[in-house]
């Protein structure tokens, strides 16, 4: 299927949602001064956000490489990119 699916995107999305916010909730009451915890959650952060801008930016060039939909979609998708980052 080269159409890429509503439907799936929700979930990935929810999937991901799910595992950052209990990655943050263990690391927030895992013992610990509160100095360190900070800097975990802020390294943290930042790894996934270069991760996700990342992965985002792989998918638009798989995209625009894979099928030929119209212009429109594809200045739409770098325009939220530039957004998140």
């Amino acid at each position: 299927m080269k159409y890429y699916n509503i439907k799936n995107t929700k979930v990935i999305l929810g999937f991901v949602a799910g595992v950052s916010v209990g990655a943050i909730a263990a690391i927030l009451f895992s013992p610990g001064k509160g100095k360190d915890t900070r800097k975990k959650i802020a390294d943290k952060t930042s790894d996934w956000g270069i991760a996700l801008k990342d992965s985002f930016t792989d998918f638009l060039k798989f995209k625009k490489s894979s099928t030929k939909n119209d212009r429109e979609n594809q200045e739409s998708a770098k325009m939220k990119l530039n957004t998140m980052g």
